[in-house]
């Protein structure tokens, strides 16, 4: 299913492009897929992002699972604990976080913490095919991603500070209160962060549409962030089904 677009912004003949003011998130029109912008008011980072349609989750791929244990044994001989606060990525997604007033050692970025996780021996955690595309990126470039149920998201989306008083409930933990924290946020409420992510718009095995966003910083070359979109298409479809993608970013 794709979200139709608001009336103020219709598709011109040839199907392409978007429409909104500076204001809002625009609606790009791709044929008769819609794409949704996401609006950043925040300083010092783009936001790479793929949407895929007619996914299929399951628990463990096993091509995906050899995949992803060849991976982390390379970033394990790559770097040490020592090392590790070194690398380009990890040094560039920290610079980012104190861009938003976040202490990166008080507030791990999740990509750093899977890093710290391989790195020591541990390992990736299996969650189902669809996280695990995600979890394999995000070691391989160093910058945070979110995999969200995209049906579960009302446009528009913004990428913000949480307000006092907002809160959600982490995948697998406790309430967390997201006053100052970088969080994206639909129509509703925030249901995202490069720190930790909601339950209300996590993957499940009901899952249909996914929507994965990278955070990288906003220095990162958009080639990197190309690359690293269009790989995540091609596993979505190799080791989730998916049927159609579509892939941006938004700066």
């Amino acid at each position: 299913m794709v979200r139709a677009a608001s009336p103020a912004a219709r598709a011109p003949e040839n199907g392409i492009v978007g429409a909104a003011d500076s204001g809002s998130a625009a609606f790009l029109f791709l044929g008769d897929a819609v794409r949704v912008e996401i609006r950043i008011d925040l300083p010092g980072v783009k936001l790479g992002t793929v949407e895929a349609d007619d996914v299929r989750v399951v628990l463990i791929h096993p091509e995906l699972a050899q995949l992803l244990d060849s991976v982390s044994e390379q970033k394990r001989r790559e770097f040490s604990m020592e090392s590790l606060p070194d690398a380009e990525p990890v040094r560039s997604v920290r610079a980012m976080f104190r861009e938003w007033d976040m202490d990166p050692s008080k507030y791990r970025p999740s990509s750093e913490a899977l890093l710290r996780r391989v790195v020591q021996g541990k390992g990736l955690y299996r969650v189902s095919n669809v996280v695990d595309i995600g979890n394999l990126g995000s070691i391989e470039t160093g910058w945070p991603y979110g995999c969200y149920d995209r049906s579960r998201i009302q446009p528009p989306i913004v990428f913000r500070h949480g307000a006092a008083g907002e809160r959600y409930e982490r995948v697998g933990k406790e309430m967390w209160h997201l006053e100052g924290r970088p969080v994206l946020a639909d129509a509703e409420r925030p249901f995202g962060s490069p720190i930790s992510d909601s339950t209300r718009s996590m993957i499940t095995e009901s899952t249909r549409e996914a929507l994965i966003v990278i955070y990288a910083p906003a220095g990162a070359p958009d080639t990197a962030v190309e690359s690293a979109t269009a790989k995540l298409a091609d596993r979505l479809t190799l080791f989730a089904g998916a049927a159609n993608t579509r892939v941006g970013i938004s700066r």
